[in-house]
């Protein structure tokens, strides 16, 4: 499936912003089952100074520096992304859970890569709560792509999908508590759960397919970043992506941005700026098939 994309971030500011460095995390990510046919950046005010790289986890990234005075900062990232669905292995093909646990947590094993994904993050603390909570859909010996299946099913039930529940600034406890929340904290909530019994969990950002198939329903995070569970299954099978909002392993209609421990370490723009008072932001993602 071919995506056209356009994701465009706007700040606007009470006072003058004499100079800024905003990092961005907004270049789609090449992958074997993702294309990125076409992508570019466009900002206003022009750039001084744009530095491309890439950082700690293989994510493309982008560095400006506007030296201009400006009331008004906005960012576009314009792409066309063709997508396929991975192959994905039979449920009860897989590893059992403790199978893969126990390779993550070898030293210098074929899980090393993965390890680092196993560890609390600023924004995912160490839970007992979120462990507690996973720990019913690990049965002792389960293969992992049941187990996870079954926690996806269960997580549907049992959180309500709720815009305005949190801010970025809400604690994972306190999601955990309420059953409520969007995208960004259910993803936070399984990374927690999966890393307190072993299992690699990292956060995947990217955009959701914001029309339904024919005869379908909306997508839930439709028309914004959405956000997602990357799993690590082992050396056989690799990273699994699952979409806990949506209760879907991912195939075809999402497109990957960027991955990380958390969401602080890709947050699609950050900065730091001089001057600027109290600011309002607005953001406009389109996601459409072409």
């Amino acid at each position: 499936m071919k995506y056209r994309l356009r994701h465009t971030t706007t700040y606007r500011y009470a006072r003058p912003v004499d100079l800024a460095s905003h990092l961005l995390h907004l270049a789609p990510r090449p992958l074997s089952h993702q294309h990125v046919l076409s992508s570019r950046l466009l900002a206003a005010p022009v750039p001084t100074r744009v530095t491309e790289g890439t950082d700690a986890f293989g994510n493309g990234v982008a560095w400006l520096f506007l030296e201009t005075e400006h009331h008004r900062f906005e960012v576009t990232l314009d792409a066309e992304v063709e997508v396929f669905a991975p192959l994905l292995p039979e449920a009860e093909t897989t590893p059992a859970w403790e199978e893969v646990a126990a390779l993550a947590a070898r030293p210098g094993g074929e899980g090393w890569e993965a390890s680092q994904y196993l560890h609390p993050s600023a924004m995912v603390p160490a839970t007992p709560e979120a462990g507690d909570y996973v720990a019913p859909s690990f049965r002792p010996r389960r293969p992992i792509l049941a187990a996870l299946a079954d926690l996806l099913g269960r997580f549907r039930k049992d959180f309500a999908f709720r815009a305005g529940a949190t801010t970025i600034a809400t604690p994972l406890a306190t999601v955990l508590a309420q059953r409520a929340g969007v995208c960004q904290d259910f993803t936070h909530v399984i990374i927690a759960g999966l890393r307190a019994i072993g299992v690699p969990a990292r956060y995947v950002s990217g955009y959701i397919r914001t029309r339904p198939p024919p005869g379908g329903t909306r997508r839930l995070g439709s028309d914004q970043s959405h956000a997602w569970v990357g799993v690590w299954c082992g050396p056989a099978h690799g990273w699994i992506d699952i979409d806990p909002t949506n209760n879907l392993l991912v195939a075809d209609e999402h497109v990957v941005l960027a991955w990380g421990r958390d969401y602080r370490d890709i947050s699609p723009v950050r900065g730091v700026i001089l001057g600027g008072g109290r600011h309002t932001l607005n953001v406009g993602v389109d996601l459409e098939p072409v």
